[in-house]
């Protein structure tokens, strides 16, 4: 990218340009930050959600038939728009390095006519799909659960929109403002969602399905919030994007046929990786209830709960991490995008080479110290129950080859190894299906993330030896390094678990409250022991660089 990108100031001067690392840091700590502070609303809102909704077997039912809802909507969500915001910043990133502003302009406004039109084709598919998807679920009632799908359909006409508009300015390396959408979406989904959770059940004593609706709607809400903050932010800078347009070199011409083409053939592949994770969730959708009747004593009822424990109150939790692996990935594309207009193999092997110890170095604490905490973790956002916590815990280590799945896949499509990711996330479906029935016989409702980490497992596996191909980075010291993190996080963890421990000897491990104290003293705790130790090390100072030379001097460690 050229040293004329847009910046986040109205200096009139070219600023200095920054290094890879840095606006992976930087972007990254952006994203980071609004996808947690999302996830976690998206985890808290759960609380009073079901307080509202009825008794814990009512909440659990109405908890079920909303992830039935949200998983298909998630697919087509992911058809309509997944691809969008990684292939617009690529696209954009890498006509901005050329200086080729005004190319990027048209990029962008003939995504938004694309996304328009798929966008209307993904919700009217949704919608008429819904009692089919409904029908293949597991869920109690088909009537109701076809409701609940319709009401997420009205979203899929705006978000592409909103995804195309993101993917534009995360093309320019700032990340604040894609960021703040995203916080502000699910802001204003979760304000409408609990509003109309209360007022349906509390109030006016509606039925669940109905609130359950309400709910699901709230997407479009948050969908409206988002897009309208997005496109205030296109028109406040717009002075800044006429000025670059105005001094493009203009040595490339696209025409709108090429531009279209251009945009569904890098869109296309990273819709499809981009819907991994969504498809194997469909995969545990459509086969769950058919092999835990086969497999197990479960009743139907028992099945559908145990279904709404694993995807809905798991994996909500188990987003807040792999939300990390997301923000890197959303960050790197533009970055690597730039180094390959550029052909500079050598800070391209170095930035794969960050991308994957940065990773580990966040990655790895957070899974493990997540499955050390899962018991009070899940009695904070749930409450004490011991197949949760079971599920957590295993959830956890598999949410490490997600998060690694969702970087190496928009790594290697920015690097242009498309057709090399395609074909390992094929064979990690494979292998994801060829697992599922045994492991689900084996292990029970565990079973569906065991085959899963089977498959991401593969997957990843396939992902890191062909960039190794590309690009020869170093893996003996990413191996080095890695084991130093290991070694780093299990003292850490053996940490965490020995103050939980105590600290539950004079805590009630049912209460809430308690166990939000034993969670964050013994997190922080933890957290503490693993700062300390890469800062002594040094290990911070090889992956952050010169930032953390001030805070080893306010903590006086040498």
């Amino acid at each position: 990218m050229s040293k004329n990108t847009i910046s986040d100031n109205k200096l009139k001067q070219p600023i200095k340009e920054i290094s890879s690392q840095d606006k992976m840091i930087s972007g990254s700590a952006w994203m980071t930050g609004a996808s947690i502070l999302s996830r976690l609303l998206g985890a808290l809102y759960i609380i009073p959600w079901m307080a509202w909704m009825g008794n814990p077997s009512i909440a659990a039912s109405a908890n079920a038939l909303y992830i039935i809802g949200y998983t298909p909507y998630a697919l087509f969500l992911n058809i309509a728009t997944a691809g969008v915001p990684s292939a617009i910043a690529k696209q954009v990133s890498y006509y901005n390095s050329l200086n080729e502003y005004e190319v990027s302009r048209n990029i962008y406004k003939k995504g938004l006519q694309i996304m328009a039109v798929t966008g209307v084709v993904s919700a009217l598919i949704m919608y008429f799909a819904a009692p089919f998807v409904a029908a293949s679920s597991p869920s109690i009632s088909v009537e109701d659960g076809t409701q609940v799908i319709r009401s997420l359909s009205w979203a899929l006409l705006i978000i592409p929109c909103m995804s195309v508009t993101r993917g534009y300015i995360q093309g320019h390396h700032i990340m604040k403002y894609s960021a703040i959408s995203q916080f502000i979406e699910q802001l204003a989904r979760v304000i409408f969602m609990l509003a109309a959770v209360y007022l349906i059940r509390k109030t006016w004593n509606g039925s669940v399905v109905s609130a359950v609706s309400a709910s699901t709607f709230a997407a479009v809400i948050g969908a409206v919030f988002s897009i309208g903050y997005l496109f205030y932010v296109i028109w406040r800078k717009k002075p800044e994007l006429d000025k670059h347009a105005a001094e493009s070199l203009n040595k490339v011409t696209i025409s709108t046929n090429e531009i279209f083409k251009s945009i569904i053939r890098t869109a296309v592949p990273f819709i499809i990786i981009g819907s991994g994770i969504t498809l194997f969730q469909m995969i545990d959708q459509f086969t769950f209830q058919q092999i835990m009747t086969r497999v197990s004593d479960f009743t139907p009822k028992e099945i559908v709960d145990s279904y709404g424990v694993a995807s809905g109150n798991v994996n909500k939790l188990i987003m807040i991490v792999i939300s990390f692996g997301g923000s890197m990935a959303i960050t790197s594309v533009p970055l690597i995008s730039e180094l390959m207009a550029k052909n500079d193999l050598k800070k391209l092997t170095r930035q794969v080479s960050d991308s994957l110890q940065l990773f580990f170095f966040i990655m790895l604490p957070a899974t493990i110290g997540m499955a050390v905490v899962a018991e009070p973790l899940y009695t904070v956002f749930y409450e004490q129950n011991a197949f949760g916590t079971e599920l957590l815990q295993v959830a956890s280590f598999m949410s490490l080859f997600l998060g690694l799945f969702v970087l190496m896949g928009s790594t290697m499509q920015a690097a242009n190894q498309t057709r090399s990711a395609l074909l390992a996330l094929a064979i990690g479906l494979a292998v994801k299906l060829a697992t599922q029935y045994p492991m689900l016989a084996w292990a029970g409702t565990n079973g569906m993330f065991i085959s899963n980490i089977f498959g991401f497992g593969i997957t990843v596996l396939l992902m890191l030896r062909k960039m190794y191909k590309v690009t020869h980075f170093d893996i003996g010291l990413i191996l080095r390094r890695v084991l130093l993190m290991l070694i780093l996080t299990l003292a850490m963890a053996s940490v965490t678990f020995a103050v939980k421990e105590l600290l539950y000897l004079v805590m009630d491990s049912e209460n809430r409250t308690s166990a939000l104290l034993v969670m964050a003293i013994s997190a922080g705790s933890g957290g503490m022991v693993y700062l300390y130790a890469s800062l002594k090390t040094r290990l911070a100072d090889r992956l952050i660089g010169s930032r953390v030379a001030s805070l080893r001097t306010k903590l006086r460690i040498k």
